[in-house]
């Protein structure tokens, strides 16, 4: 059920410390460039910890002579609605849109049974659509975030952060497929063919730009079914029950892109049920007019899907049980289940899990392989 706390009565600050604000000046006068007289839509939940971030960013928007707003939802998983006056928000084309949330922003109701398309690209999420589609939005979101997360982890060398990444999109957009392995047990091979890389390294100044902040990360979606072997997810992992840090590795087979079999211990089983969730919530969701007909079973079956591969460049960042942060760890890689961002593979769950060590080699059309990082080492 979702989470009720009166918002008011929350210890928040009145002053939110001198590091917090000065992380939440960076977002919003460096990262999103916000221009005086623009909306910004912060959206938040009633949670010590978001909504004193959110007032950072409201108050830092507020002096650059934006025109915020502050919206206050209860806290929503990856399996629930967003607010329709969140929607409803939204669908007034606020030139930002920040979500600041204990979980996540939730799932767009109305796109669902009837998505949006631009571009040739289908949208079940109106956010999606406005930023990826039309390009009329730029934002950012941090879920789970704290305000020592935040203080700390915003303020990076973020040129040398638009360097690697730049260095990383280079050698994955020539990339063929892309093999992993990792002390851990992983060793993968992921098809790259027709898939453009990815970044998160902080500068979301653009119209239709957006990512994470704490940034620091390169992803890319695997080229469907084209993955092939076996991941040990043996950092954090999440799943419909919150973040797991695994005492031993999660082990997942991979065929043809789709997750096939999980083993470990008890975190092994609660993913199990993640994925058993997910495709039975898309089904039930058909049945009820929540998807179109015949999507149920699409967004079952990618409940199982490989969606992501992406690399972590953030140097000030550490494994904290939290993805935000822990999937942008410089020396790890993470690769999701679920759906993906090139918008062909969609589901109702994305569920990073973190590999430690990794050793990533690309393979281009040539024949060349080009190792990208080894045992955790960045070499290009």
């Amino acid at each position: 059920m979702p989470e009720h706390q009166n918002f008011f009565s929350l210890d928040l600050p009145a002053d939110p410390g001198a590091a917090l604000s000065a992380a939440a000046e960076i977002a919003i006068n460096e990262s999103l460039a916000v221009k005086p007289g623009e909306r910004v839509l912060i959206v938040t939940n009633p949670d010590t910890e978001v909504a004193a971030v959110s007032m950072a960013l409201y108050n830092a928007a507020a002096g650059q002579g934006a025109e915020p707003l502050l919206m206050v939802q209860p806290v929503k998983t990856q399996l629930d609605y967003t607010d329709e006056a969140v929607i409803a928000a939204i669908s007034s084309r606020p030139e930002i849109v920040i979500s600041i949330s204990k979980e996540k922003l939730g799932k767009d109701a109305r796109a669902q049974r009837k998505p949006y398309t631009a571009g040739g690209k289908s949208y079940d999420s109106l956010i999606h659509y406005l930023r990826d589609g039309e390009k009329v939005v730029r934002s950012f979101w941090s879920p789970r975030i704290t305000r020592a997360q935040f203080a700390e982890l915003v303020p990076l060398d973020y040129a040398r952060l638009k360097e690697e990444c730049r260095r990383l999109c280079t050698l994955l957009d020539r990339g063929k497929e892309v093999r992993v392995t990792s002390p851990g047990g992983t060793d993968i091979v992921l098809g790259l063919q027709g898939r453009k890389t990815k970044v998160d390294d902080g500068d979301f100044s653009a119209p239709g730009s957006g990512g994470n902040l704490p940034a620091g990360e390169v992803f890319i979606s695997p080229e469907l079914g084209s993955s092939q072997g076996r991941i040990a997810f043996d950092g954090s992992l999440a799943t419909h029950d919150g973040v797991l840090v695994p005492r031993r590795p999660v082990i997942a087979e991979v065929r043809d892109g789709f997750v096939t079999g999980i083993t470990g211990e008890a975190e092994a089983d609660t993913l199990k049920r993640s994925l058993k969730e997910a495709a039975q919530r898309a089904r039930d969701m058909e049945a009820s007019g929540g998807l179109p007909a015949g999507q149920g079973e699409i967004y079952a079956r990618n409940a199982a899907n490989l969606g992501e591969l992406g690399i972590g460049l953030n140097r000030k960042a550490a494994i904290v049980g939290s993805i935000l942060v822990d999937e942008k760890v410089y020396g790890t890689c993470h690769i999701a289940i679920g759906a993906n961002y090139d918008e062909d593979a969609p589901a109702l769950i994305h569920l990073d899990g973190l590999i430690r060590n990794p050793t990533i080699t690309v393979l281009n059309d040539a024949g060349e392989a080009t190792v990208l990082m080894e045992a955790g080492r960045l070499l290009i």
